[in-house]
């Protein structure tokens, strides 16, 4: 017999209860394109969005092999032992013939899988850019409001999320290994364009003094990268998550990064701006949904795709076209 789908309410009063079964009902509904399903995740977050924004956000991200998710779960662990109840957002690369989670944190985060304190949800990217899901957001909301105070967005770290995850998060930190090779350079700058704060993980064995070179390294770049004065500049430590050395010191490092940001002002200025974006890309994600909802445009896409193809018409003209009808419509 199928379980019977609990209603917006009960969804609400579990997710406030912290019930984290309730809780991974509520962002499967969060995160399902049905028409009805999207009505009703909208009224679930409208009611619990007084509840959210006190959690610390900490996106991590790396190069491939770096070792992410045994990172993830150290922090995890730990912060759970000084009384943390602690969130992971895990987005897992897709297949690209079923759409299907490869990887499967949860297998990977053994211990803190097993924690009452914890909870940790793997999401298949389905595609989105860079492999953040598209309705983590509203996945670190409800985790929010069930009463996680400090949640973990863990990336793909293919070169591509990174953006999306810092504009999401209080605080970014990249994840580097030691003698990762010239190839991966380009990936490596972008990454610490954006850093907040890094570490170079397995710092460990014969690895111990090229991790401390590396990390040597990488704070000349950063000094170079983040001249100001008044901001906060991104340090570099080293550690062994596998381990569970220097992982404190990690955390103490993102702690006195956001005691920084709240005393200047940019902690609040950050959400906020994170705010305005999502409305924007909210809006935009919209409109482009109406767009192929729209029954003439359906069957004039067509036409206009066809001779996009065969060069008869510029694809800037077609999507004035398509624009044009779009806002002509009764």
């Amino acid at each position: 017999m199928a379980l019977r789908r609990p209603s917006p309410q009960q969804l609400i009063d579990g997710v406030r209860a912290g019930d984290r079964a309730l809780l991974a009902r509520a962002i499967t509904l969060v995160e399902s394109t049905l028409p009805a399903h999207q009505a009703q995740a909208s009224e679930i977050l409208s009611a619990l969005m007084p509840f959210t924004g006190g959690a610390h956000r900490v996106g991590i991200t790396g190069v491939p092999g770096v070792g992410k998710s045994t990172f993830v779960e150290a922090l995890g662990m730990r912060l759970l032992g000084q009384g943390h109840r602690v969130a992971v957002l895990a987005v897992d690369p897709s297949s690209s013939r079923t759409g299907g989670s490869i990887l499967g944190d949860k297998t990977r985060m053994e211990h803190l899988s097993r924690e009452p304190e914890a909870f940790i949800r793997p999401s298949p990217s389905s595609g989105t850019l860079g492999g953040v899901a598209s309705h983590t957001r509203e996945a670190l909301l409800l985790c929010e409001a069930a009463g996680f105070d400090v949640v973990l967005v863990e990336t793909v770290g293919v070169g591509q999320s990174e953006l999306a995850v810092a504009q999401m998060t209080d605080v970014f930190l990249v994840l580097m290994l030691a003698g990762a090779g010239d190839e991966l350079q380009g990936i490596k700058r972008g990454l610490m364009e954006l850093a907040d704060a890094m570490a170079v993980n397995k710092a460990d064995g014969d690895n111990l003094r090229p991790a401390e070179r590396a990390a040597q390294t990488y704070r000349s770049a950063l000094r170079a990268l983040h001249p100001g004065k008044d901001v906060f500049k991104p340090q570099v430590l080293t550690c062994s998550a596998l381990h569970d050395v220097g992982i404190q010191e990690v955390w103490e490092l993102l702690l006195a990064h956001r005691q920084h940001q709240e005393s200047s002002g940019a902690w609040a200025e950050r959400r906020q701006g994170q705010q305005q974006q999502w409305m924007w890309q909210m809006v935009d994600e919209g409109l482009r949904a109406a767009l192929r909802r729209d029954p003439a445009l359906q069957q004039a896409l067509p036409e206009l795709q066809a001779r996009v193809l065969d060069g008869s018409l510029a694809p800037t003209r077609a999507a004035e076209q398509i624009l044009q009808r779009f806002l002509d419509r009764d």
